[in-house]
């Protein structure tokens, strides 16, 4: 008789396992691995378009570590993002998950849609100059850190829907603080689903996100969300970098429409991304469980 996930078990069936596995603390034996790998595509690496180094000699705890991200521009300060190393979750993770409606993906690691969505904005830092941005499911904040550093944005709100998230955004900006110049950062705890948008009380010229559209039971409140903002100033443009995900997009999409929203999607938008993800199609080695729809963030631009 076989024990274990059966190769066919759904991805719920595997979640469930892992989490079992998580709140017992037992490392996952190798056949737990390859669930994981069938239901994430994590990596440590990434498409490698910001470099970044762990700093040894910064305080830590056992649950944290700072890495330092060199931006690939010249004059450009470094950066130093905190962020959770364990390979746990913890009970308080899922505690906050249910009294918050939210999911944990954001302290999971650095996202590779993050680190594109980042690499973006430096490159096409005049879009952004003298203009006010929020990014929208932050996770540890790159690339609203990034805009604040490099693009002479008037103002960036970082923004994330997890207390836990949020509190290290706020590290995480008052640790670079220096970096900023003359521009306004700051942390928000925004709840795509939260009923009392009028708290909103900022307006925005762009509003950011990457990786946002993975859970289709947030799309509603995502849509109604950019809607909001982008009503609020005209005009304004929302820019999303997401993979396909399956249908997960594709839905999320469907809500735009629903919510009276334009959009276009780009597949080729900037030739080192492109160039990147061309060597992983022919498996260069770095990022073995790499596949184009599951990895590979479309650029999304919304507006009315």
């Amino acid at each position: 008789m076989e024990t274990g996930a059966p190769t066919t078990a759904k991805p719920s069936s595997l979640r469930w396992k892992i989490l079992r596995q998580a709140l017992l603390r037992k490392p996952t034996d190798e056949q737990s691995a390859i669930g994981v790998k069938r239901i994430t595509r994590k990596t440590t690496q990434g498409f490698n378009l910001i470099p970044s180094n762990l700093v040894e000699d910064h305080p830590t705890n056992l649950t944290d570590a700072t890495a330092c991200y060199t931006i690939p521009i010249d004059s450009a300060p470094k950066l130093y993002l905190t962020q959770r190393v364990v390979d746990r979750a913890e009970l308080s993770d899922f505690e906050i998950c249910n009294q918050y409606n939210i999911d944990n993906t954001g302290l999971v690691c650095q996202w590779p849609s993050e680190e594109a969505l980042a690499y973006f904005c430096l490159r096409n830092a005049d879009m952004f100059r003298s203009k006010s941005v929020i990014e929208l499911g932050a996770g540890y904040g790159l690339a609203g850190l990034v805009i604040a550093a490099v693009t002479e944005a008037s103002e960036v709100v970082i923004s994330d829907g997890n207390p836990q998230v949020v509190d290290y955004i706020q590290r995480n900006i008052d640790a670079n603080s220096k970096a900023f110049g003359g521009t306004r950062v700051k942390s928000m705890m925004l709840h795509w689903n939260q009923n009392e948008k009028s708290n909103i009380s900022s307006t925005f010229d762009l509003i950011v996100a990457s990786d946002c559209t993975f859970f289709k039971e947030f799309h509603n409140g995502l849509a109604q969300i950019v809607k909001f903002l982008l009503e609020k100033v005209r005009p304004a443009e929302a820019i999303f970098f997401s993979p396909k995900r399956g249908d997960s997009l594709d839905k999320f999409l469907e809500k735009i429409k629903e919510s009276n929203l334009c959009f276009s999607i780009t597949e080729n938008y900037d030739t080192e991304i492109w160039k990147r993800h061309n060597q992983l199609m022919n498996g260069d080695g770095s990022w073995p469980s790499y596949e184009k729809d599951h990895c590979y963030p479309l650029l999304v631009r919304i507006a009315l």
